[in-house]
């Protein structure tokens, strides 16, 4: 399974093709469009979010809400590009209002530099984390294959700037993270993080923070120990990797496991009708492959780079000191990022499930997998 996407931030829209999807998986637009809105929310978001309204409009591949088994075609539409048709357009003779002062942490620079352009908007607008949203629909889609499989996919936030919230203590505590503003299971931390998010507003700043997803009712085996890109823990990690202003990775215990002692690390293993484990530091994945654990992996994003207190850049034009430019941008987009993370997560596990179950429907990956856990049970 696979899929392209394209669109600029104030282009007309954003569209995906989704490859691979077996015929036969029920599949609804509201089902995309909840996961949407979720994204779109989220305490410290700019002004865009006053504008656009995402929904999902559906170009092929579903009929009568199942899979064809045919490339499904995906559009969200950008209402914001009503304003901008004078400034990014596709025929010859529109302008574009240009921009020529990278802003530091930005691909404005890297990417102008890349691809001969000197006018940065040219990046920024493909750059623009505004491309997510059709990314967040492609996940949607993926969601709705694991959960014919009674795959579970949440997020919820552990930090923004420097607040720390408590660990949540159930499963049922991370399902609700949607009742946070912050999407953060600890009220006095969702707080917290609230009250530094407008503090940072008013100083012109932005935050970055922390968040974690967990993917529950993943079976054993889903990757592979033999190459290194075939790993799932690698995928997950370049897929989170992927996703704009991400800049740390881990799962489990992560980078702690670091400062441990083995016997404090290792899961050690039971039986009882199965293999299990008690703890799960490995975080689901051991060798590369899925040993049937919650899958748990945690990102880091930096603070957004446009700051409406400018640091220092060049012009790129004059090669003078100035100020970065300022476009429209959120305070904190970590909330918004966790719903990412779904998105990222449940794309490589689909990915990793059909690898592993393959076929052209529903049912016989079904038949796959039944026949797959009875064997696993035996041994």
């Amino acid at each position: 399974m696979r899929y392209l996407d394209a669109g600029e931030s104030h282009g007309q829209g954003l569209m995906a093709v989704v490859e691979g999807m077996p015929a036969g998986v029920p599949l609804q637009v509201e089902k995309i469009n909840v996961d949407l809105r979720r994204r779109q929310g989220g305490y410290g978001r700019g002004g865009r979010m006053k504008i656009e309204r995402d929904q999902v409009k559906i170009l092929s591949g579903i009929r009568g809400g199942l899979t064809l088994g045919s490339p499904i075609g995906l559009l969200i539409e950008n209402r914001d590009w009503a304003n901008w048709q004078g400034l990014f357009h596709p025929s010859p003779g529109k302008t574009w209002e240009p921009l020529f002062r990278p802003r530091p942490g930005h691909a404005d620079l890297a990417g102008g530099l890349k691809y001969g352009q000197r006018d940065l908007r040219n990046i920024l607008e493909r750059a623009s984390a505004r491309g997510t949203a059709v990314r967040v629909a492609v996940g949607a889609v993926a969601k709705a294959l694991l959960a014919q499989f009674d795959i579970q996919i949440a997020s919820h936030v552990l930090s923004i700037g420097g607040v720390m919230a408590l660990p949540p203590s159930s499963k049922e505590d991370i399902l609700g993270a949607d009742q946070s503003p912050v999407r953060c299971v600890d009220p006095k931390a969702s707080q917290e993080m609230m009250g530094a998010i407008d503090e940072a507003r008013k100083a012109g700043e932005s935050l970055g923070g922390i968040f974690e997803v967990i993917a529950w009712g993943v079976p054993v085996g889903l990757g592979s120990h033999v190459h290194w890109d075939r790993r799932l823990d690698s995928r997950l990690a370049a897929a989170m990797m992927s996703i704009q202003g991400i800049k740390g990775v881990e799962l489990g215990r992560g980078f702690e496991a670091a400062f441990l002692m083995g016997s404090q690390v290792h899961d050690e293993i039971h039986y009882d009708r199965g293999y299990l484990r008690r703890t799960n530091n490995a975080g689901g994945v051991e060798g590369g492959i899925s040993n049937g654990e919650p899958i748990v992996v945690r990102a880091a994003m930096k603070p957004i780079p446009t700051l409406y207190r400018p640091l220092k850049s060049v012009d790129m034009l004059s090669k003078e000191r100035v100020e970065a430019s300022i476009e429209r941008s959120d305070i904190c987009a970590v909330p918004a990022a966790a719903i990412v993370g779904e998105a990222a997560t449940a794309w490589v596990l689909a990915q990793s499930f059909l690898e592993k179950f393959g076929g052209d429907s529903l049912d016989e990956i079904k038949r796959n997998y039944r026949g797959y856990l009875k064997e696993v049970a035996d041994r």
